[in-house]
């Protein structure tokens, strides 16, 4: 078998996954099929002697040659080749094989390919990849050219316009300040107890590598702190007594809060307010990814 064969051969096996990834991202069956072509030629060129996970691999790359036909059709004001094609779902493969697991399960229809057209190029691979094929944020963050955090955001954005949720309004806002400056005065009085009644009992922290390390080391006395903490009472934990020099701002439009050095934010907290209830955090320490965020001090 030469070299041409055992790069086919594992190809082959992934087409209809990699098919299912490139339409959904670029809404195109014609495009598709010209990012497959490419990411063939990517593969046959490549030094691949090293992958462990072929699949994974031939998926970063034909995210990236989808992120570069959509900034260029973006740059070029163009619509998809066959936008508005009927059959959204690539032609089936075996009916009990993975592929048709991928290829159908997750299928989206022409409705939501064109809700697709209006996000922005990186924000659509970051949400075709997370929301539809499960991929994380570590492995998103080097095809968008993001960190974790940040890809994790234009997901979120992506999402939110997708699902169409609306603008918020003043009343909205108020409501949620009146929530996050309860958890930042609760945290910094110790008050374990305020604490856990402004957090759902499954509120979620996210927080980036930056965030992470730097509460590693502050060692004693500083919040612990994991890439993920979930639940209340650990994050009541992590936070009681902290948060004293964090202040109140908007963040992409909504109360948050924000740690200044030099009256330029070092941190965010960007919270998710349900219920008269926080949901979800965000700690964003990053660079990149505090510059994807629209903060307004004092907000």
């Amino acid at each position: 078998m030469d070299e041409r064969d055992q790069l086919a051969e594992p190809f082959e096996a992934n087409r209809a996954h990699l098919r299912a990834v490139a339409y959904r991202m670029l809404g195109s069956q014609t495009e598709a099929d010209d990012a497959i072509q490419e990411t063939w030629l990517r593969l046959h060129r490549s030094d691949t002697s090293g992958v462990a996970n072929m699949r994974a691999w031939l998926t970063t790359v034909v995210g990236r040659v989808s992120l570069d036909m959509l900034r260029s059709r973006k740059a070029r004001s163009e619509e998809p080749l066959d936008a508005g094609a009927p059959d959204p779902v690539p032609q089936a493969v075996a009916p009990d094989s993975p592929e048709t697991a991928t290829a159908l399960a997750d299928s989206v229809g022409v409705a939501l390919l064109v809700l697709l057209e209006t996000l922005e190029p990186a924000e659509r691979v970051a949400f075709v990849l997370h929301d539809l094929f499960a991929m994380s944020f570590d492995d998103i963050a080097p095809i968008v050219g993001r960190s974790p955090g940040a890809a994790r955001q234009l997901a979120s954005r992506a999402r939110r316009r997708v699902q169409g949720t609306p603008a918020a309004t003043e009343s909205d806002r108020a409501a949620a300040r009146t929530v996050v400056d309860a958890f930042l005065a609760a945290s910094r009085e110790g008050n374990f107890a305020a604490l856990l009644a402004v957090l759902d009992p499954n509120v979620v922290l996210h927080a980036d590598a930056a965030a992470v390390e730097l509460a590693k080391s502050r060692g004693r006395g500083a919040p612990k702190i994991d890439r993920e903490v979930k639940g209340a009472d650990a994050i009541a934990t992590a936070f009681s007594g902290a948060a004293r020099a964090a202040r109140p701002a908007l963040i992409d439009g909504m109360p948050g809060a924000v740690w200044l050095v030099h009256d330029k934010p070092r941190s965010a907290f960007v919270f998710r307010v349900a219920g008269g209830k926080i949901v979800d955090i965000d700690l964003v320490m990053e660079s990149d990814h505090l510059a994807e965020l629209d903060i307004a001090v004092g907000g």
